[in-house]
C-alpha cells in the first residue's frame, strides 16, 4: 500500500512545522492575489496547459514543467503540496499537478494534494496571506520513474483494440452524449462524441459533499462506483477527459482506492477529436 496522496489541512499545517514544503497554488492570478497559503507559489499553467502526446508535444510538456517546478523551488528534498480552491471548482487541477510531478519523476512519497483545497484550509481557520512569494529556484530532479503513468496517442490507439483494458471517460455528461465538445464551449473541438469502446463514469462520482466542501469518497465507495462499469482492483484502466484535469482527479481516486494498474491519456479528447482519421462514436450512447 503506497503512502496516501491526499493530505488534510491540519495535517499540512503540522507538516509545514517540521519538514521543508513547497506549496503550489494552481488557481488563477486573481484568486491567488485575494488570499493564498503562506509561501505558496502560483502555477496556474498546471491547469491551462493543453498537452499533445506526440514526441514534440511530450518534450514541450517536460521542458515547460521542469522549468516551472524548478522556479518553484523543488529539488527533490521538499514535499510538494498542490492545491486548488476546492476539489470541484478547478476541474481537478490540483490532481493534474500531482500527475505532472509523478510523470516527471519527483519522489512519489513527496507529492501531496491538499484535500478540499483552499476552502478546506480556510474552514480549518488556518492562516492565509496576500503576499506573493519569492521562491529560491532549485534543480528539479527529472527521472524516468513515472513515465509509464501517461499514455500517448499510439498507446491509446492500441488500447482501443484491447478488450482487457477499460477506457474510462470521466467527462461531464454533455460531452459524453455528444452535445458539447469541451468545457471551453460546445464547438471548441471540431468533433463531438466518444472514443470507441470507452465506458463512462463522471468524475464527480469520485467526490461527495462534506461540511468543508467536496471531498473524495472513501476507498470502498470509490470501488463501488468502479464496479458499475466493470472495474476491479486488478483491472487495467486508462482514464481520460478533455485535457487530463478531471481525469487526474479520477486517477488519484483510483490509486487511493488501491487499483494496481491505472494510467492517464493526457492528450484526451482535445487531441483525439482533432484528428479526423481517428474513429469516434457519435450520437447518444444507447
Amino acid at each position: 500500500m503506497h503512502e496516501r496522496v491526499l493530505i488534510s489541512a491540519t495535517e499540512l499545517a503540522d507538516l509545514m512545522k517540521v519538514k521543508p514544503v513547497v506549496l503550489i497554488d494552481t488557481r488563477d492570478a486573481a484568486n491567488y492575489a485575494e488570499a493564498h497559503l503562506p509561501g505558496a507559489v502560483n502555477l496556474h499553467e498546471i491547469f491551462t496547459y493543453l498537452a499533445t502526446s506526440t514526441p514534440e508535444g511530450v518534450e514541450a510538456l517536460r521542458q515547460t514543467f521542469t522549468e516551472a517546478f524548478s522556479k518553484a523551488g523543488l529539488s527533490g528534498k521538499e514535499t510538494a503540496v498542490v492545491y486548488e480552491q476546492s476539489m470541484t471548482t478547478g476541474f481537478g487541477q490540483s490532481c493534474r499537478g500531482y500527475v505532472l510531478l509523478r510523470y516527471l519523476g519527483y519522489p512519489r512519497d513527496k507529492i501531496k494534494v491538499l484535500h478540499g483545497g483552499f476552502n478546506a484550509w480556510r474552514a480549518a481557520a488556518l492562516p492565509s496571506t496576500t503576499e506573493a512569494s519569492t521562491p529560491t529556484p532549485a534543480a528539479f530532479p527529472v527521472t524516468a520513474e513515472g513515465r509509464n503513468i501517461l499514455v500517448d496517442l499510439k498507446e491509446m490507439k492500441a488500447a482501443i483494440a484491447d478488450a482487457r483494458v477499460v477506457k474510462l471517460d470521466v467527462r461531464d455528461v454533455d460531452e459524453w452524449i455528444g452535445e458539447s465538445s469541451s468545457p471551453y464551449g460546445k464547438d471548441f473541438c471540431p468533433r463531438k462524441g466518444r472514443i470507441p469502446g470507452s465506458v463512462w463514469l463522471e468524475w464527480y462520482r469520485m467526490l461527495k459533499p462534506t461540511p468543508s466542501g467536496q471531498m473524495f469518497k472513501s476507498p470502498a465507495e470509490i470501488l463501488a462506483e468502479c464496479a458499475t462499469v466493470g472495474i476491479r482492483h486488478d483491472t487495467p484502466v486508462i482514464v481520460f477527459c478533455f485535457k487530463g484535469a478531471r481525469a487526474s482527479t479520477t486517477f488519484v481516486a483510483l490509486e487511493e482506492a488501491g487499483l494496481k494498474d491505472v494510467r492517464l491519456y493526457l492528450g484526451s479528447w482535445n487531441e483525439w477529436s482533432r484528428d479526423p482519421a481517428l474513429p469516434i462514436e457519435e450520437g447518444l450512447p444507447y
